[in-house]
């Protein structure tokens, strides 16, 4: 594999990342303005309507095809979970104790793929796990006492991702990395809705779905936008270059999400989220170094 290639893939994947923590500084600022679960049905929903418009235009009626149909409603049922649970997350607590907290995903996605794809678990992944949850517990405890159980909202999160790594991989090849997309945002649409109506109609004030504010419907459109842009970028980043390779950039997110909460917000990184951020990006180091020599070389 030659450098150019690695070098523009590095730089495609800086750009999705960070490009997805611009998104999720956007959804911090709707706090207050509308619930999380109504900007994630309108976030997903507009996401939906606008990839199903480029799948038609590149790939007609064969693009909307429904492939291993049980497969992909979990797929949606995993982005819904995610997104619902980080948009609370996000809504509550600071942006970067929220995305240091979420890269515990590849974390439960080693220890839960034994199950889910019958692959083994190595030692690497038990230490992996040990140095991640214990950087969970070091940026959670100060969010436990002020805001109590939402402040595991992220955890959850990063569950719904896990599920949907897993279920990506079960479900590769079935169709176009576009259509696949959609099919995502499609299935996970109608979950979202269901969950913000059921949700709104506890009678808790925190889920009720006033009309939102016009800055709150674009700020969704742009989100939808932005994250759909982010995923081809990624994507066109492990085209280039090996998963392996691009992996570890994916901690440039949580790098722009501190620097956006302390730019927008005022949420200075204290000792707690540095230590136990700290403690995560090394288990995910770990895991991906251990995975390393797994990779099939290229041309195989």
């Amino acid at each position: 594999m030659s450098a150019h290639p690695v070098r523009s893939a590095l730089i495609l994947a800086l750009c999705g990342f960070a490009i997805l923590s611009v998104g999720d500084a956007l959804v911090k600022t709707m706090a207050g303005q509308w619930p999380a679960t109504a900007v994630a049905t309108l976030r997903y929903t507009a996401g939906a309507v606008g990839l199903a418009i480029v799948v038609g235009f590149r790939e007609g009626r064969s693009g909307f095809r429904v492939p291993l149909p049980w497969l992909q409603l979990g797929r949606g049922a995993g982005v819904a979970l995610a997104t619902i649970c980080f948009f609370l997350g996000v809504m509550a607590m600071p942006l970067a104790d929220a995305t240091a907290v979420q890269f515990t995903s590849p974390i439960i996605t080693a220890l839960l793929a034994p199950l889910v794809l019958g692959e083994r678990t190595r030692p690497a992944t038990w230490v992996a796990t040990l140095l991640a949850f214990s950087g969970v517990l070091v940026v959670l405890r100060p969010n436990v006492m002020a805001l109590g159980a939402v402040a595991f909202f992220p955890l959850a999160a990063a569950v719904g991702m896990s599920v949907l790594v897993m279920l990506n991989r079960k479900a590769a090849g079935a169709a176009s990395p576009i259509a696949m997309q959609f099919l995502a945002a499609m299935m996970a649409s109608p979950i979202l809705i269901a969950a913000t109506i059921g949700l709104a109609l506890t009678g808790d004030p925190a889920f009720h779905v006033p009309e939102p504010p016009l800055s709150v419907v674009v700020k969704c459109l742009i989100i939808a936008f932005t994250a759909t842009v982010a995923h081809l970028l990624i994507y066109a980043a492990t085209i280039r270059a090996s998963a392996a390779v691009v992996a570890p950039m994916t901690y440039v997110q949580l790098l722009v999400a501190a620097l956006l909460g302390w730019i927008l917000f005022g949420a200075a990184l204290d000792l707690s989220t540095l230590g136990g951020a700290a403690l995560i990006v090394a288990a995910g180091l770990w895991l991906w170094r251990a995975q390393k020599p797994k990779e099939v070389p290229e041309g195989e």
